[in-house]
């Protein structure tokens, strides 16, 4: 499972799942029942920060937390992960197994009768498609991207699959297995979930295959890609993978329905672009907990107070705003009215990451910046009142509550960086005065602030800043593009796992946008991702993390505080840590 990234003030960085899946249980339990209180049917309107533009939010553009939220209430896959970060077996889409543990061996089968909203069964060819999407198997681009191609534009770490073969596919394509040739810590969130998303007949019509058997033989008869010997690119795969690209990309509702098609509860019904989403109760769907609700609404609306006063008014039944300063007082206020509110800390964190190209090609220019930085205001100004104990986060790894949190720090070297010092950036400048560009999300009030207390202090030391803001729409897919030196956003992880680590830090990985390359990190992170050990995995994570502050990389800012309120017309609300927010448990949602 990768990290998804957030206009959000939240998200703890890979390492926070290391520490949380020790007390996460991997044997799952059961599908839960749907006999939370509250009556069948009705309706329910969310608020969410950003705006939904893509039907694919495993790509590197399309990996936002709304996006992947709209895709966890429309596809459905073999498990799902609880708010105890425990991992829950879907045993009635179908079932996954570990057959074998050397070498690693898992099968999945999906179960007759699961199907595609057009009423095309889901089968083993929409696993298959997942596989090659996420493992890279094909890739054969060579570190410079100079030769070679990279056919998909996975958010996650492919590490993990890149160690496996080409699957074998059974039971009348209902099945397929895969084997690795080295243990794999995360092979339980690795395929298969929570949802599956891309419906392979889809993809193959709009590539120009015959059908979906097509698409299956031409995969299995393509060899694994290699960097050292690429070849010219496969007409047909690099179609393919354009299409799992961005042919599912869309701000509106596509007038072609194939591209919008759900396996899950709820369909996608209309789209006001940049407004509003609308899902309705896939009547086909029983094969996974069974939603209450007939219709969802989503609203995208970036201020805290718009949000609370959304609720306050009617407009909106359940929020879960980047909490200001004021915002937790003016949500208390509405407990009167019979709005509920929740508060925890999140499994995610804001940071500002440097790119290693332009003015900050430089590493002194990356440390001049880095010490203008004026983390202790920024948390003063955006969390403190929420948490009066939070402090600038000190590693880019764990958090606070972790064991590890403590012993990383006094080692990674980030007490170079507590306290803005624009003295010490002055004499690293040297009298220079670099130009950056900032990018963040303008719609965000706390990104803005964010923004201008650094502009202020880097101001001070010589540094230009231009204001490099994008709308909600807009700013996630930037990601990585250029056009900009810096960027502040969030990650927000699983809360299981370990391989959200190489996803985001990893020499040439899809989300790795400002390009942080380190040979001896890579190795670290690829012995990481086979390590079991929960011990050893915390040794390796702080080894990655002094290696990411010693090249200068940008800083964490803080882990965010997590506020949900929902008003009494609704029941079966529950908070949620992780990146799935209270969208996790969406089919116990009610009308009272």
């Amino acid at each position: 499972m990768r990290f998804s990234r957030i206009s959000k003030a939240v998200g703890v960085a890979a390492a926070a799942a290391l520490a949380l899946s020790a007390c996460a249980s991997t044997n799952g339990g059961t599908t839960p029942s749907s006999n939370a209180a509250g009556k069948q049917g009705g309706t329910a309107t969310v608020v969410e920060v950003n705006a939904f533009n893509t039907f694919n939010p495993n790509t590197a553009d399309g990996n936002t937390d709304i996006n992947s939220k709209v895709s966890y209430a429309t596809h459905s896959g073999f498990y799902y992960i609880d708010n105890q970060l425990n991992i829950v077996h879907n045993d009635k889409f179908g079932k996954m197994e570990k057959t074998s543990d050397d070498p690693l061996t898992v099968k999945y089968t999906i179960n007759e009768g699961v199907k595609w909203s057009d009423g095309t069964p889901v089968t083993a060819a929409d696993l298959l498609l997942q596989w090659a999407a996420f493992s890279g198997y094909y890739n054969d681009a060579d570190a410079e991207g100079k030769a070679g191609t990279s056919y998909f534009s996975y958010a996650g770490d492919p590490t993990g699959l890149a160690l496996t073969d080409f699957p074998e596919i059974g039971d009348n394509n209902r099945s397929m297995t895969i084997k690795y040739s080295k243990p794999f810590a995360d092979w339980e969130i690795a395929l298969g979930g929570p949802g599956i998303d891309i419906p392979a007949h889809v993809l193959a019509k709009k590539a120009g295959l015959a059908d979906t058997q097509a698409f299956i033989d031409h995969l299995k008869s393509m060899p694994r890609g290699d960097a050292k010997a690429p070849k010219t690119a496969d007409a047909k795969l690099k179609a393919m993978s354009d299409m799992w690209n961005t042919g599912f990309d869309s701000k509106t509702l596509p007038s072609d329905p194939s591209l919008f098609l759900s396996n899950g509860p709820f369909v996608v019904q209309s789209i006001n672009q940049d407004q509003s989403l609308t899902m309705v109760r896939n009547k086909d769907y029983n094969w996974g907990p069974e939603a209450k609700l007939d219709e969802i609404t989503v609203r995208y609306i970036g201020s805290s107070p718009a949000q609370v006063q959304a609720l306050k008014n009617g407009e909106a039944d359940i929020i879960a705003p980047q909490a200001s300063a004021d915002t937790l007082d003016q949500l208390k206020a509405l407990e009167s009215q019979g709005v509920t509110v929740e508060q925890g800390n999140q499994l995610s964190y804001d940071h500002i990451d440097l790119n290693y190209s332009g003015p900050f090609a430089d590493k002194n220019v990356r440390e001049a910046f880095m010490k203008t930085v004026p983390r202790k205001d920024i948390v003063d100004k955006i969390i403190k009142k929420l948490d009066p104990e939070a402090k600038p986060l000190d590693s880019q790894l764990f958090v606070p509550a972790q064991p590890a949190y403590d012993a990383s720090v006094q080692g990674n070297g980030s007490s170079a960086f507590a306290d803005a010092d624009v003295d010490g950036a002055k004499k690293l400048l040297n009298g220079a005065t670099p130009e950056v560009r900032i990018m963040y999300n303008k719609d965000n009030p706390n990104r803005v602030d964010a923004f201008s207390l650094i502009r202020e202090s880097a101001t001070k030391a010589g540094f230009k800043i231009i204001d490099g803001g994008l709308g909600a729409s807009d700013w996630g897919k930037a990601l990585g593009k250029g056009g900009y030196d810096a960027t502040i956003f969030g990650w927000i992880n699983p809360g299981v796992g370990v391989s959200g680590v190489p996803q985001i830090f990893r020499s040439g990985n899809g989300s790795n946008f400002n390009k942080f390359s380190d040979p001896e990190a890579d190795k670290l992170m690829d012995e990481l991702i086979v390590t079991t050990d929960r011990s050893k995995q915390d040794d390796l994570t702080k080894q990655i993390d002094k290696k990411i502050w010693d090249s200068a990389y940008g800083l964490p800012l803080f882990q965010s505080v997590g506020v949900d309120a929902y008003s009494d017309r609704i029941t079966g609300v529950k908070f949620m840590p992780n990146q799935t927010g209270v969208w996790w448990n969406f089919w116990e949602w009610a009308e009272k």
